[in-house]
């Protein structure tokens, strides 16, 4: 269902190499493979489907480098309950590029200038371009949606489009809010974060010919997962490596968002740290960074976070524990335990 008179325009490779061992992450997505080429030259496809003096933003915006976990949630989901199709395709496109549009507003809110090792459309094109083509992309992935003979796909598409940047605006309303609830932190991740998650799944099992109860066990684990990952990322920005999270570290801070680690430091904090740390926090400068670090250490704030992910992980687990026993089910599984195991290898010689 991928528009009819479109061509590939640098359509990647597919992947021929053979999954690395020492790779949880390849050995999950291995035997959905070709799906996320099939996702890759799709969204590549997607290119002609814009004004010809838009191609190379939408090329540049298209064609990334991205890990693809929406459209790999896609896949495993469909194979829980049988297997992807061309329709799981589409509706993996279209996700992605819902993802897509967030990332480049994104990128202008937060005036990144690097995004998956390239410059950001902004830096490239300017702020106003970017913010434009963003619009245009949420537009076209609702069109493409439309392209459906059922509108439930375009509804929940629209509705998952509407909660993410709901929840992107309560996330910058926020912003330097230190009395931030931890109910509203999570509100606000499950609604920027694990929604596209959700949508994922429940499209993959209505797809697949789910039941009522299938595609709702499907959603839950995709909202629980979701969060989990939005969590272990934000957890990633204080306690894990540059290299590893490809960024430098400390960017949350200098946004002015209040993450569940700096949530559980300010309930644990005596009265003057907490001052303290209001004080850093409402006037932030690079250097302080050394002291907030010393303070979640001394308050020991990373194992309460990695059991608030625990939490949601075993959530998601149980959602999916009473569908038919198959390898997407088991690959579901998976993928939990191996977040698991990233969430565990934070703050080594922390």
């Amino acid at each position: 269902m991928f528009v009819a008179e479109s061509k590939p325009a640098s359509a990647p490779a597919a992947r021929t190499e053979s999954p690395d061992p020492a790779n949880p992450w390849k050995q999950i997505v291995e035997p959905v493979e070709p799906f996320l080429d099939a996702v890759s030259q799709g969204l590549a496809r997607q290119v002609d489907a814009f004004d010809p003096a838009l191609a190379q933003y939408a090329e540049y915006a298209l064609t990334g480098n991205g890990k693809h976990l929406r459209p790999a949630l896609v896949a495993l989901s469909a194979r829980a309950l049988g297997k992807p199709d061309e329709n799981h395709v589409t509706v993996a496109v279209i996700i992605e590029m819902v993802h897509l549009a967030t990332l480049v507003h994104d990128d202008v809110m937060d005036e990144a200038e690097i995004r998956r090792g390239k410059l950001t459309l902004a830096s490239n094109w300017g702020n106003d371009i970017a913010v434009l083509f963003g619009d245009c992309l949420f537009a076209h992935a609702l069109r493409l949606a439309a392209s459906f003979p059922t509108p439930e796909i375009c509804r929940a598409v629209a509705s998952a489009t509407n909660t993410v940047c709901s929840g992107e605006i309560l996330q910058t309303r926020n912003r330097s809010n230190f009395n931030l609830t931890k109910a509203e932190y999570f509100r606000i991740m499950e609604m920027k974060t694990a929604e596209l998650f959700a949508l994922s799944c429940d499209l993959a099992a209505l797809l697949a010919g789910g039941t009522a109860a299938q595609r709702q066990a499907m959603r839950q684990f995709g909202l629980a997962f979701g969060t989990a990952y939005q969590i272990y990322d934000d957890c990633l920005d204080l306690f894990g490596t540059e290299a590893k999270a490809g960024k430098s570290l400390g960017t949350d801070l200098v946004k002015g968002k209040m993450t569940l680690p700096l949530l559980v430091l300010r309930e644990r904090a005596n009265d003057p740290d907490r001052a303290e740390l209001q004080r850093l926090l409402a006037k932030w400068e690079p250097g302080s960074l050394p002291r907030v670090a010393a303070l979640l250490r001394q308050y020991e704030t990373l194992t309460p976070s990695r059991e608030t992910i625990h939490q949601y992980l075993e959530t998601a687990r149980r959602s999916v524990a009473e569908l038919p026993e198959s390898a997407g089910r088991q690959t579901l599984a998976k993928l939990t335990d191996y977040l698991e195991e990233q969430v565990a290898a934070l703050g080594a010689g922390y």
